[in-house]
């Protein structure tokens, strides 16, 4: 099975949708982008809610434009996890069910046996979605749309249907279109990750190229890479470095000497070091934040004409003593610097 969208364009309220190129085969695409860009419009074109003005949509070779709903063949599961009011959870999921065994199957993974016999009024937010993607893919749909499925879970549960659905989607061999704002999430389900901004995308590649090697500053704002600055080339021992105020950044792009340059450095790939270290790439500055943010701490740093922003385990603010207004060093190696664009 392959989701084919081809030259699809939609423009309503004022919003242009499109062109948009995209091949889905048998995997899973998380698409992220932020409220207005297109998310939900691109799954409501594949499902049928609303029809292109221009290009094609089609699923394993067959045209879904102009195709009623109904006869799609195509799951979705939005964010409000829309459920038949007057039928139980149970009689939701067996009303789309095409056997007894894979009713049985998805009521034990996604944890709602319990809820069963309640009705759509009488569950939360969360058990609603559980039961509403136990009845999509009781149908055994040939291509399967979702909409933040897991955004009104506890976290804990949230977690562990992450790991779950991974290997579910893997079984399916249908295409697979994952909408979020989780980046988390979009990482451990998207064998491919599609970045949308203002009706297009962005950036299309697997999640380490798109984190890792973003293609323009929004994609490395959005996708978590916090430090994103202009640089300098300059030469240094043979070598070229990236001159951000008074410091001296290594890098493994392809870069001209004398330059400007837009880089990136992802937060997780800078370490903490203490302030007597003698690694030549360590940068030296001040904390000027410093955020317990539950499992790990964010952490600030700035020096003369730059600032870099850092995520860290507690045992390593302990172990190198950081704290507000403290000195210490940053670890940068040279292929965590990625240069986005020059001038």
């Amino acid at each position: 099975m392959t989701l084919v969208l081809d030259g699809v364009v939609k423009s309503y309220d004022g919003f242009e949708f499109g062109p948009v190129d995209l091949t889905v085969g048998q995997e899973v695409l998380s698409v992220l982008g932020p409220s207005g860009s297109g998310k939900t419009t691109l799954l409501s074109l594949v499902a049928g809610m609303l029809e292109p003005e221009r290009g094609s949509i089609t699923l394993d070779g067959r045209e879904l434009v102009g195709t009623p709903l109904e006869e799609r063949e195509v799951g979705v599961v939005f964010q409000e996890g829309a459920l038949f009011p007057h039928m139980t959870g149970r009689e939701n999921v067996e009303y789309a069910a095409t056997g007894r065994g894979r009713v049985d199957e998805l009521v034990e993974m996604l944890e709602i046996g319990s809820v069963l016999d309640r009705r759509p009024a009488a569950l939360s937010g969360g058990e609603r979605q559980r039961v509403a993607l136990a009845r999509t893919l009781a149908a055994d749909p040939n291509a399967l749309l979702l909409d933040e499925p897991l955004s009104s879970l506890d976290s804990p549960i949230r977690r562990r249907l992450r790991d779950q659905l991974h290997d579910l989607f893997a079984s399916l061999d249908i295409p697979v279109v994952y909408v979020t704002h989780d980046q988390r999430a979009a990482t451990v389900l998207g064998d491919r990750l599609a970045v949308l901004r203002a009706g297009q995308v962005d950036q299309l590649g697997t999640p380490e190229a798109v984190l890792n090697r973003p293609e323009s500053a929004f994609v490395a704002r959005f996708t978590g890479s916090e430090n994103v600055f202009e640089a300098r080339v300059a030469g240094r021992d043979g070598e070229a470095v990236l001159r951000v105020g008074d410091a001296a950044l290594p890098t493994d792009g392809d870069v001209t000497v004398g330059t400007t340059v837009t880089a990136c450095v992802r937060p997780s790939r800078i370490r903490l070091v203490p302030p007597e270290s003698a690694r030549a790439t360590a940068l030296t500055g001040t904390v000027r934040r410093l955020l317990n943010e539950g499992d790990e701490y964010r952490v600030t740093v700035a020096g003369e004409g730059w600032e870099m922003t850092t995520r860290t385990r507690h045992a390593t603010v302990e172990r190198v003593g950081v704290r507000q207004g403290s000195t210490v060093r940053l670890s940068i190696p040279a292929d965590a610097v990625h240069v986005i664009s020059a001038d």
